[in-house]
């Protein structure tokens, strides 16, 4: 691999939005934040970049059975949505 292509790899990782330097919290944390909003079991947790800012969307199911979509924003860990899915 040339130094260009590595300067460009990096360069690209650098300014990608799931490099950890543009989170404040962990996807841990998210998924305990959400917990707390919705007690449940997680059952899927990604990073997303959602208009314009940087999400963790965490989906529980409840113990009624019932699933919840709860978007934690990554920087500040606040809830900005949560919904029935």
């Amino acid at each position: 691999m040339t130094n260009h292509n590595r300067y460009n790899q990096n360069h690209h990782w650098h300014e990608h939005y799931q490099n950890p330097q543009y989170r404040r919290i962990s996807i841990e944390q998210a998924m305990d934040i959400a917990v707390r909003r919705v007690p449940g079991q997680v059952v899927k947790a990604e990073l997303d970049y959602d208009d314009g800012m940087l999400v963790y969307e965490i989906d529980i199911r409840t113990a009624d059975g019932y699933k919840y979509e709860v978007k934690v924003d990554a920087t500040t860990g606040a809830i900005l949505k949560v919904k029935l899915d």
